[in-house]
């Protein structure tokens, strides 16, 4: 396939792992008291001071380095709520234009399927030729299918699967047409790129056309590929354990240990932690203040996607209960976090009845956090253009009225 590199190359070329200790770790340069590191945190994932409006959800997405995509849709799909929680009421419509035109980002596999600014494909290449070199598959490719997909996106792209000739042998979501599992066997190849999303189905073509010439290349080796990565993981998170940062692009932790040290990082001790950290050189030169954001969460916010560092930073268990059998859940389908003040005060289980947003369940972390869970509601409603809010449970009953009284008042 040419430029994208050969299909023969080694997945992990990386040096051998090291085996970590207490004595083999670099002195800390710097000790973080646990609320330094939430705050450092916090400003890192931009919700602490004032986002850079000008640079709009480009600015996020470059700044947060992946934004998650999911197929769940309550208030807004995943990737809209990232940059609403950051920068208030964006027009849906103004996201998805920013991710998707003047070929300014990519869909691939970093923490989950991510958006990814275009500049990183590069650093991808060590993914795509572990791909390649990977010996086995749970879909078959038909004969001839793999020709065929990019024969025709060659002469006819950008085309969803079903343009492609259909996504599905059956109604069954994993029972992939022979054209399906050739066309996503060449995205995780990196012959083919995903273009955009048109009515959630991905648009698909070549990426000899989709990525700027300057950088469809496979030419970095995986050592500086992981490099670039657990340096951006860093940048992003602030502050990180080795668990934090290799789960942000989804690496392997031996793949972390090979280039950490030369990844631009610095070791840190944080309070309470009890493992060794690292941390963004910047992020430590001036002490975070600024305007905190009260907003809901997305689930797949990188700030609360790992969820032993969400309970770690915030003392919050946070757990996606929509794969969980209805009586078995807790906290509702969708519920999102309530962030507030730097701090995580509540919960909210969404939905949408006409014009009205309809908090099926609300949990709160006693009365001081009613005004915030109010305010982060009204303004989601008026996000997704409703004009009412209805709340139904609440979990604690005494905190009910009060709610309702705060949620009347404001929109008085």
């Amino acid at each position: 396939m040419g430029r994208v590199g050969a299909a023969g190359a080694s997945p992990l070329s990386v040096a051998p792992p090291t085996v970590w200790n207490m004595t083999s770790l670099p002195r800390p340069t710097t000790d973080l008291s646990a609320e330094e590191a939430r705050r450092i945190a916090l400003r890192a994932q931009g919700f602490l001071g004032t986002p850079d409006r000008r640079a709009g959800v480009r600015g996020i997405l470059r700044h947060l380095g992946a934004v998650q995509l999911d197929t769940i849709s309550v208030l807004a799909r995943s990737h809209e709520l990232i940059p609403y929680a950051r920068l208030g009421a964006v027009g849906r419509k103004t996201v998805d234009q920013a991710y998707w035109t003047d070929t300014h980002a990519f869909e691939y596999w970093s923490h989950a399927a991510c958006i990814l600014p275009v500049e990183e494909w590069p650093h991808f290449a060590f993914r795509r030729r572990a791909y390649r070199s990977r010996p086995h598959w749970n879909h078959d490719l038909p004969d001839g299918t793999y020709d065929q997909v990019i024969k025709q996106l060659r002469t006819e792209g950008p085309l969803t699967a079903t343009e492609l000739g259909g996504a599905k042998k059956t109604s069954e979501w994993w029972d992939w047409s022979g054209t399906k599992v050739a066309v996503e066997r060449a995205l995780m190849y990196g012959e083919v790129v995903c273009t955009e999303r048109r009515g959630w189905k991905r648009v698909y073509d070549l990426a000899e056309r989709a990525v700027p010439e300057t950088l469809l290349h496979d030419e970095l080796d995986d050592t500086e590929c992981l490099r670039r990565l657990v340096g951006l993981a860093g940048k992003s998170l602030g502050v990180g354990t080795r668990a934090d940062i290799a789960d942000y692009h989804r690496l392997k932790g031996e793949q972390v240990d090979a280039v950490i040290a030369d990844s631009g990082l610095v070791p840190v001790t944080v309070e309470g932690w009890g493992k060794p950290a690292w941390a963004d050189p910047a992020a430590l030169e001036t002490p975070p203040r600024g305007r905190h954001r009260t907003t809901l969460l997305s689930p797949f916010d990188s700030l609360i996607w790992e969820r032993a560092r969400t309970e770690r930073i915030f003392g919050f268990t946070h757990r996606l209960e929509a794969y969980t059998p209805k009586p078995k859940r807790v906290y509702g389908y969708f519920a999102m976090p309530v962030l507030a003040g730097g701090r995580l005060v509540g919960r909210v289980d969404p939905a949408r009845e006409g014009r009205t947003l309809v908090a099926k369940q609300v949990t709160l972390d006693g009365a001081k956090a009613v005004p915030a869970v109010a305010q982060a509601l009204l303004e989601a409603a008026s996000w997704v253009d409703c004009t009412n809010v209805r709340v139904e449970r609440v979990d604690a009953p005494d905190l009910r009225e009060p709610l309702a009284k705060e949620l009347t008042r404001a929109l008085a």
